[in-house]
């Protein structure tokens, strides 16, 4: 009966160290995953807070670029409202060398106009009115006007030629061809300003 007993105690310790032990085992374990836990944990500490700084750069370029953008939006707005008054001063003073240059001639003919011309002063009178009638041409072509080469017996070209009639001729040369300039055309810098009007042969 002692013998029995004796085997039962030692069972029991045996039971009990064994329980002692998993006890042990498990308290190392669960140190052991709170090391792994804690170590998992860093990392992701880093990585959340290197995420952090990087939207937070990105935020700061964000809105360095939306102040660039409306700075020079407002730069481009200002450029358009001066160049709108520019424009719009330039087309009301677009003629004043033009007409500054020819006052000097508009003067002339009125200095014409006041002299009494006698029968016999006629033809001075019509050199003096061919004289202001050239002063006033070379004003126009130094400002660009050019008059247009056309006579009778030229092509007839659409591109400069405005035909007003068609009429038959007897010359076979002049069929097609100008016959008649009604109204000289021209040139403001190589562009047609004015179309010759022109008379056709058929």
């Amino acid at each position: 009966m002692s013998d029995k007993n004796n085997q039962q105690d030692k069972l029991a310790g045996e039971e009990l160290i064994d329980k002692e032990k998993e006890t042990d085992t498990a308290a190392e374990l669960k140190k052991d995953e709170g090391v792994v836990e804690e170590e998992n944990h860093e990392p992701a500490n880093e990585e959340i807070e290197k995420e952090a700084a990087d939207i937070e750069k990105i935020k700061g370029e964000l809105e360095e670029i939306k102040d660039k953008y409306l700075r020079l939006y407002s730069e481009f707005e200002n450029f358009r409202r001066r160049t709108s008054k520019e424009k719009l001063e330039l087309v009301k003073t677009a003629n004043e060398d033009l007409l500054t240059d020819l006052l000097p001639v508009i003067d002339d003919f009125e200095r014409a106009k006041a002299i009494e011309v006698k029968p016999e002063d006629a033809s001075h009178a019509v050199e003096g009115y061919e004289l202001i009638y050239k002063k006033l041409y070379n004003t126009l072509e130094q400002k660009g006007l050019k008059k247009m080469d056309v006579s009778q017996g030229s092509e007839f070209n659409p591109e400069f030629h405005d035909a007003i009639a068609q009429i038959p001729v007897e010359d076979e040369a002049l069929k097609g061809k100008v016959v008649d300039v009604t109204q000289q055309g021209y040139y403001l810098a190589d562009k047609v300003i004015r179309f010759a009007k022109v008379v056709i042969g058929s």
